[in-house]
């Protein structure tokens, strides 16, 4: 089996990329059928591709929150 980092490309990811692929994970899981190592492995890959849409999230509100600051 290849050992890849979960969060391999994650970083490089837009919020839309990141969270179709985290959809797509958690079809995969959902479905069920998959060992306990590939189930693992989709968890993490999950957890990875959540925390980069958080941090999209986050940026967002950051951005609002200083656009809202500035007076018109």
């Amino acid at each position: 089996m290849s050992e890849q980092k979960p969060d391999a490309g994650i970083a490089a990811m837009s919020y839309e990329e990141a969270r179709e692929q985290l959809i797509a994970v958690v079809g995969r899981l959902e479905a069920g059928g998959a060992s306990l190592e590939e189930s693992l492995a989709l968890w993490e890959r999950g957890e990875a591709l959540a925390a980069r849409c958080e941090e999209w999230l986050e940026g967002a509100r950051k951005r609002l929150a200083a656009a809202r600051d500035q007076p018109l």
